[in-house]
């Protein structure tokens, strides 16, 4: 086996055209064909389900496919140590984030960050937190910004970094608008405008009703906080969102819950002995510096 072979097949398994795939590498297509067939050979079993030039995986190619991928990642962290280790102060940061982070506190953080270390770039990910989970298990993210991992089997190392308050949203004009804090009791048959299922924010306002063993009325779900404020404050229902900056928050009024104690908590998070080039250990010691101090 050749490892250009591994190369051509996660290709094709990729683009699932032979012709596609073979100008994609620059090849003939009767030589990805041969490539993929003595592969094919060696390892005794069909990888793909053929229908003319177009193909699919079969079950034994998805399954070839996840440890190719694991291979060909590990030799291209593998380069990317060598080359970190001659040009430590550059590099790229692959960091991803809950959307309710991306109005402010992530830009003000990138921004804090290369003030000190400029030659430093980052490619980022805004999600919620099973995507940005999954992303992370492939590689493609070196740092998460989101809530602890409660529902996953990844080995994933979290570190919490800071508790962040949840607040009533309501519509200026409503009954409580006024007020400076309420019980979650009080606006529990409002309709609300929540954050789809599976994102982190939504599991904790849901686990917040559960405490009061109480359904919520949802009559929207939005997939960014500021789609939810601009729903409540066109008077379609109330949310509980965090104190968020960098959305227009006239025509809304947003109020402290005493009881129960509404907060979630951030923290950020890699793959447990995965590896970090040194621009992201530096940006993590960043960030940890920043929050603990």
């Amino acid at each position: 086996m050749e490892w250009q072979q591994l190369e051509y097949f996660q290709t094709l398994a990729r683009i699932q055209h032979v012709t596609r795939a073979a100008e994609a590498m620059s090849l003939s297509q009767p030589a990805l064909s041969r490539s993929i067939a003595r592969l094919e050979e060696e390892l005794g079993v069909p990888l793909f389900e053929r229908q003319g030039r177009t193909i699919m995986l079969n079950r034994y190619g998805q399954l070839f496919l996840k440890r190719v991928n694991r291979i060909l990642k590990e030799f291209e962290d593998g380069k990317q140590e060598l080359r970190d280790l001659v040009h430590p102060d550059h590099g790229e940061v692959a960091l991803g984030f809950l959307h309710t982070l991306g109005t402010s506190l992530i830009p003000d953080l990138i921004g804090s960050f290369r003030a000190k270390s400029p030659s430093i770039n980052f490619t980022m990910i805004q999600n919620h937190s099973y995507s940005l989970l999954a992303h992370l298990d492939a590689g493609e993210l070196d740092l998460c910004l989101l809530a602890e991992p409660t529902e996953t089997k990844l080995p994933i190392l979290w570190t919490p970094l800071w508790s962040e308050e949840l607040f009533a949203i309501v519509p200026l004009g409503h009954p409580l608008a006024e007020r400076e804090s309420i019980l979650l009791a009080e606006i529990a048959e409002e309709s609300f405008i929540f954050l789809k299922k599976g994102y982190a924010l939504r599991r904790t306002t849901d686990q917040l009703f559960e405490q009061l063993g109480v359904v919520p009325r949802v009559t929207f779900e939005g997939e960014e906080a500021a789609t939810v404020a601009g729903l409540v404050s066109a008077g379609l229902g109330v949310s509980l969102l965090p104190d968020l900056r960098g959305i227009d928050k006239s025509k809304i009024a947003q109020i402290r819950i005493s009881s129960p104690k509404c907060q979630r908590v951030i923290g950020i998070a890699q793959v447990q002995g995965g590896y970090l080039s040194p621009a992201a250990v530096r940006f993590k010691e960043f960030v940890l510096d920043t929050f603990r101090n």
